[in-house]
């Protein structure tokens, strides 16, 4: 008769510590936490009052593109950014926006990744 609970109390030890263990392992791999507050909002990321319609958009795609430069890694060039060689504008409008996204990545770069005061 001993050996029946030996066997019955190991399973049920195994099933408390097994269970016991899953609020450890869902905090192992919990979300990580929200970036602090105004990321992705800082004073210098805001295209300069002069550039209107699609060079502040191309401005405010500079800045995102230098970001991800800086989040990957990767050397800053403005020629390696697929909206600036291929912008997301009408043909018109193609120059004005380049001439805002190489301001806004030029910034970008600077701040993020030379830690420079932003200039315009």
């Amino acid at each position: 008769m001993t050996k029946k609970i030996i066997p019955g109390l190991s399973l049920a030890a195994f099933m408390a510590a097994t269970l016991l263990s899953i609020p450890a392992a869902q905090a192992q791999y919990a979300a990580p936490p929200p970036p602090p507050p105004g990321y992705g909002h800082e004073p210098w990321a805001s295209a300069p009052a002069e550039l209107q319609g699609v060079e502040s958009q191309g401005f405010h795609d500079g800045i995102e593109g230098a970001r991800k430069d800086y989040e990957n890694h990767r050397q800053p060039s403005v020629e390696n950014r697929d909206e600036f060689r291929h912008p997301p504008v009408g043909h018109h409008d193609r120059e004005a926006y380049r001439d805002g996204f190489r301001r806004g990545y030029q910034v970008g770069v600077e701040h993020l990744m030379h830690g420079y005061p932003h200039s315009y």
